[in-house]
């Protein structure tokens, strides 16, 4: 499976560009570039079940696998979801998951480092490469004062 890295020099703490990442309504601004209107339901607390939405009701379902605030967050993917049903047993999710998205978040001189490793999850390769710049700089400009 592939893994694709992005990374953005984010001029702030870490503490605030790990809080602005991952709660509301923070979170539904800088991943409206993958798709308008997405939202999270769950806890981003370890061990813990978390589904990524779109307005739609299409998403992913997927379990916090490590969370140490402000350091590190590791998302795995686990399947999809349709209209509220969860996949996480057919061919085309068994061909990818689990997959995994990890964020690391390090102190470099003017701000913050975050580092995002993306696994292919079935979402495409050119679309990723295209997106995760558009939603990282979304994500620089809310967190920069």
């Amino acid at each position: 499976m592939k893994t694709q890295h992005f990374d953005i020099l984010i001029h702030a703490p870490r503490r605030k560009v790990w809080a602005t990442m991952l709660r509301s309504p923070t979170y539904e601004l800088w991943t409206s570039a993958f798709c308008e209107g997405s939202r999270f339901e769950g806890s981003w607390e370890e061990g813990q079940k978390i589904r990524f939405l779109s307005p739609q009701g299409l998403g992913m379902e997927a379990e916090i696998a490590a969370h140490r605030p402000a350091e590190f967050v590791s998302i795995r993917h686990l399947g999809m979801i349709d209209k509220g049903t969860e996949d996480s047993s057919s061919e085309a999710v068994r061909a990818w998951a689990p997959c995994f998205e990890n964020y690391t978040f390090t102190d470099e001189t003017g701000g913050t480092r975050l580092r995002v490793d993306c696994d292919d999850c079935g979402a495409g390769e050119d679309w990723m490469v295209q997106t995760w710049p558009k939603a990282l700089q979304i994500l620089k400009t809310v967190c920069e004062p």
